[in-house]
């Protein structure tokens, strides 16, 4: 899909400048100490045409990117989070390297630092579920948003807010499952199914960490990613034991949840991180074209119904 009809300038911008808008919308300061996010490969002072988005830097979306012409491949998980002691191209990190440096193609990721910002990840993600009157579920480092309240414009870990249509928790798993890219996990929600909810919280990604977020945002789903047995089984009894003591009618305890597939969660970041690059390099008179990989790059293949 092309997010940018716009031809590119006849004096392109280079790489450095293409990173520094990156790094303007999602400031490498803001990412997790543990991440590695920022230029990976590529010449700073290489010319760049063509950028493809994608979520992962996986060998089919390389192919991708050196077929269309890419001069740059950004992408939201990291090639790299750990340290490695070689780059050869005899190994599958390494020869990924080695491609895109033959292929002229650079390398850069925007990962929980995308997660964090407005309209990064989370704030994707909560548009697609009809989220409004949002804040983020972690502030990052006390940021506020540029009125001085923890609002949308807020950087930080998930979004929590009031839904603009509420619904049932099956009838919510059901809006996620429309919203999202299809994939083979589809979506999977617990709870009961005809249980009301008003308001809900979205982590793209990993997200059984922050359970005690969610609890104390009070809201009543909880949608993220690969979620574990005993973390959800844990989270869903104690919330139905305290519903049962404190004498709440109705069906016991919330947070309810709803587990999407990791690569589906953060797909949809992309589009807006392709309109974002391209207002903030033409704040500067520059241009690219600028694409969305729809690759699905999740690694589950199949699935087969228990009976």
């Amino acid at each position: 899909m092309s997010s940018s009809d716009a031809p590119a300038p006849d004096a392109p911008p280079t790489l450095a400048q293409v990173v520094a808008a990156l790094d303007g919308l999602y400031p490498p300061s803001t990412a997790e100490g543990w991440d590695a996010v920022g230029l990976v490969v590529g010449d700073p002072a290489a010319p760049v045409r063509k950028v493809l988005f994608a979520v992962d830097p996986v060998s089919a979306v390389v192919d991708q990117a050196l077929d269309w012409g890419a001069d740059l491949l950004v992408t939201h998980h990291p090639l790299f989070l750990r340290g490695v002691s070689s780059v050869a191209a005899t190994t599958f990190k390494g020869s990924v390297v080695h491609r895109l440096l033959t292929g002229g193609c650079a390398l850069h990721v925007a990962h929980t630092n995308a997660d964090a910002a407005p309209r990064g990840v989370a704030d994707a993600l909560a548009d697609l579920v009809g989220i409004t009157d949002r804040r983020p579920l972690e502030v990052s480092g006390g940021a506020l948003g540029a009125d001085g309240n923890e609002g949308t414009a807020a950087r930080g870990i998930g979004r929590v807010g009031r839904l603009a249509e509420p619904t049932t928790l099956a009838g919510f798993a059901r809006r996620v499952a429309a919203a999202l890219p299809a994939t083979a996990q589809g979506i999977r929600f617990s709870g009961d199914p005809d249980a009301p909810v008003t308001t809900a919280a979205v982590l793209g990604g990993s997200g059984d960490g922050y359970f005690d977020a969610v609890r104390a945002a009070a809201a009543d789903v909880y949608v993220t990613s690969d979620l574990r047995h005993h973390p959800a089984s844990e989270l869903r009894e104690r919330a139905e034991f305290e519903s049962r003591a404190a004498g709440a009618p109705g069906p016991a305890g919330t947070p309810f949840l709803v587990d999407t597939a990791h690569y589906a969660s953060e797909w949809p970041w992309l589009r807006y991180a392709v309109e974002d690059l391209a207002a903030a390099l033409a704040a500067d008179g520059l241009a690219v074209e600028a694409r969305v990989s729809e690759l699905v790059t999740d690694p589950w293949t199949g699935q087969i119904p228990s009976r």
